[in-house]
């Protein structure tokens, strides 16, 4: 689903950071909230960069960005 980029701005939603949740009122419209979230916690690809390597083969880094252990080659 495509969120317009006005509705996001004006949410604050930001692009792989935020949760928003699907929420019904009584009379059955839906309405998208963000979701609360206890803790921010940094996308495997934003930290990804910390621990990948040059020498990486593309297994490796496709094992990295999908939250696998990184294998040495």
């Amino acid at each position: 689903m495509t969120i317009p980029q006005n509705v996001r701005e004006n949410m604050g939603i930001l692009p792989s950071e935020t949760e928003i949740e699907f929420m019904q009122d009584e009379s059955g419209r839906w309405y998208i909230v963000k979701a609360k979230t206890a803790k921010k916690r940094d996308s495997r690809f934003r930290t990804a960069h910390q621990t990948g390597k040059l020498t990486m083969s593309t297994d490796d880094i496709m094992a990295l960005t999908r939250g696998e252990s990184w294998r040495s080659s």
